[in-house]
């Protein structure tokens, strides 16, 4: 099975301190990129965080925010004399470099964050518990790669049925469209009045049919075509084969399109480069 980079999660438990929460958004990167949004209280999680996300994904750009809204009612205050003691110091050395600055509020350092606080949580537990419902969180994420990735796999071999339509019907139209060169020649001719070699005839078809001859290119994009199918069976980090896979189909696409020298053939080239570009697209999301 392969997977998206697409994906959204959220995450959230109540607990006797308050109520934790994460919210996990991935997108396409050619790597494993992690943006973690953590509280302070939390910071000793980023290390156990950026493992568990190394373990369970391969490629994308991971926003990781946790959220933790505390419980403080009923709950005794307390003041944090330590750091209060610290933003006094420090409000009493700023004011020494200002002429008849404003008396020091005592609201106002008990505003500050960390000053007035109600009984501590065991912070251990905490971090445990909010571990624990990151994992859960990463778990549902997964799923809804998963989920995107089997979408993507079926718009793909959809894709990949045209193609092979398109390749099927060129294939029958090559001498449809080297005989009506062949008879506009001819018709050309009758209009000028003017009398063809029979043999040169034949020999201008013949280097019009080597010049043209796109059947090389019909057999790579068939190759191609299958091989893509197999990538997409197999699952796992098929992202960048996939895209080089793209690479790949375009290069053929191209040269049919160079090749051309009917209406019919240019249009067939053009199409199979619509259908490639819309599976390029689609393969940048896939891990």
């Amino acid at each position: 099975m392969i997977h998206s980079m697409t994906a959204f999660a959220r995450a959230e438990q109540a607990g006797p301190n308050g109520t934790l929460s994460w919210e996990l958004r991935s997108v396409n990167h050619r790597y494993l990129e992690p943006h973690l949004r953590l509280p302070e209280a939390f910071r000793d999680l980023e290390g156990a965080v950026r493992e568990a996300l190394r373990q369970g994904l391969s490629r994308g750009k991971v926003e990781c925010t946790l959220r933790f809204a505390e419980d403080s009612a009923g709950k005794p205050l307390q003041v944090d004399r330590e750091r209060a003691s610290q933003l006094v110091a420090a409000a009493e050395s700023v004011a020494s470099l200002i002429k008849q600055p404003a008396p020091l509020n005592p609201l106002e350092v008990l505003n500050w964050p960390g000053v007035l606080v109600a009984d501590a949580a065991d912070p251990q537990a905490l971090n445990q518990a909010a571990l624990a419902l990151f994992k859960r969180g990463l778990d549902e994420l997964k799923s809804g790669r998963a989920r995107e990735g089997a979408e993507l796999a079926r718009l793909l071999n959809e894709r990949l049925d045209a193609i092979l339509a398109e390749v099927a019907a060129l294939r029958e139209l090559v001498p449809q469209m080297l005989e009506a060169q062949r008879q506009k020649i001819l018709e050309r001719s009758a209009e000028m009045q003017v009398e063809l070699d029979p043999q040169r005839l034949e020999q201008e078809l013949v280097i019009l049919a080597q010049k043209s001859d796109v059947a090389e290119e019909l057999d790579r994009l068939g190759t191609h075509v299958g091989e893509v199918r197999r990538v997409l069976k197999a699952g796992g980090q098929a992202g960048r084969r996939l895209d080089f896979l793209m690479q790949e189909l375009n290069r053929e696409a191209n040269t049919l399109g160079s090749k051309a020298f009917d209406p019919r053939s240019t249009q067939a080239a053009v199409n199979l480069k619509v259908l490639i570009e819309q599976m390029r697209e689609q393969v940048q999301n896939i891990e």
